[in-house]
């Protein structure tokens, strides 16, 4: 049997490991694996990005939703979440502010709310690329048809976030309600593939009954689906949610399952998510340091940060988005990056020696 060493540095070459080599890694790893396959997954990206970070001015347009996911602070039982819906003037407000401050892809999140039809959502799309013909539009607006999907992308859309959140079919079904499946979901990454975007998918770290197994079926999943971009972020619970009482994703494996995602699918934009810094006040520069390179900065209006709560204590609601842009630059500088706020299209990664 190969040592965690070797499975690392073979991984680092093929780029692919089994479910169960996968699964020893997770299980297992110590200090040393964790420092030579951050060390690893840091040249990996560097030989392929440099030192540069993409930027994404993220605005989240509506904290409605009419799911009911047992982690979520927006989830439609909890009476206690302020809800609020952005109207189209102040959607195009936040992504001209963005536009100033250099920004160049806007990600328009929400919860699913039914209000936003395919007509109002079509309306946002095509009004931004009117106004920023120049830049890319990405939606993370949850399960909807193919028709959907299609409508969005003839309007405009360059891109779709849709995080499956765990690739194990019983584990999925002890994170949502019944009426949500992992096949859905599977469905809708495979038709927004198929269609076109620049797919985006993910999952949490350190879920409640979640094992090394689940985790190495979600890096099956990625290397079978090869999206564009993966976010992956620390579990934190809600406190009026029914996984209040679990305890938090860690920093360390969060930080170990990018750096397994880097070598996995070296070309993918990975973020430095909120919910990193969130666990940790470094926890974003120790992401960029093991393999991500994007950040997302919060566009959305201040009057509405504090209410788009997935969970809680969320980092970075406070500042306004050119304090933000400052703070991240500095952040960023410290440990060795810059910033890009171009499009930053993923480029295209054939690994011929996993083929």
């Amino acid at each position: 049997m190969e040592s965690n060493r070797e499975l690392i540095e073979r991984l680092n070459v093929e780029h692919k490991l089994t479910q169960d080599e996968y699964a020893k890694l997770i299980d297992t790893f110590d200090e040393d694996d964790f420092k030579l396959i951050s060390s690893l997954a840091d040249k990996t990206r560097r030989d392929i990005f440099s030192n540069e970070v993409y930027l994404r001015g993220l605005i989240e347009f509506s904290s409605f939703c009419k799911n009911d996911c047992l982690y979520c602070g927006l989830r439609r039982s909890n009476t206690k979440a302020e809800r609020y819906r952005l109207e189209k003037d102040e959607i195009l407000a936040c992504c001209e502010e963005g536009y100033k401050l250099g920004y160049r892809t806007f990600v328009l999140q929400s919860g699913e709310d039914m209000f936003f039809t395919d007509d109002r959502i079509c309306d946002i799309v095509s009004g931004i690329k009117a106004d920023f013909p120049d830049c890319a539009v990405t939606l993370s607006i949850g399960e909807k048809s193919r028709e959907s999907y299609k409508a969005y992308f003839d309007a405009g859309a360059d891109r779709y976030l849709l995080r499956h959140e765990t690739a194990d079919a019983t584990h999925y079904a002890r994170l949502h309600p019944p009426e949500l499946l992992l096949e859905n979901r599977k469905r809708c990454l495979y038709d927004l593939k198929d269609i076109g975007y620049q797919v985006g998918t993910g999952f949490m770290v350190g879920s409640p009954f979640q094992t090394a197994e689940c985790l190495a079926e979600d890096m099956i999943f990625l290397r079978d689906l090869e999206p564009q971009m993966v976010g992956i972020g620390p579990f934190i619970p809600h406190s009026d949610t029914p996984f209040a009482g679990f305890s938090q994703g860690t920093t360390q494996l969060t930080v170990f399952m990018i750096a397994l995602i880097r070598l996995t699918l070296p070309s993918a934009l990975i973020p430095a998510t909120t919910a990193l810094a969130t666990v940790d006040p470094i926890g974003r520069e120790k992401g960029l340091v093991a393999g991500a390179n994007v950040c997302m900065p919060n566009l959305s209006p201040m009057s509405v940060r504090k209410k788009y709560l997935l969970y809680d204590d969320k980092a970075c609601t406070g500042d306004e988005s050119a304090q933000c842009r400052v703070c991240l630059e500095r952040r960023l500088n410290s440990v060795g990056f810059k910033s890009v706020v171009s499009r930053g299209d993923a480029p295209k990664f054939v690994n011929t020696k996993s083929r």
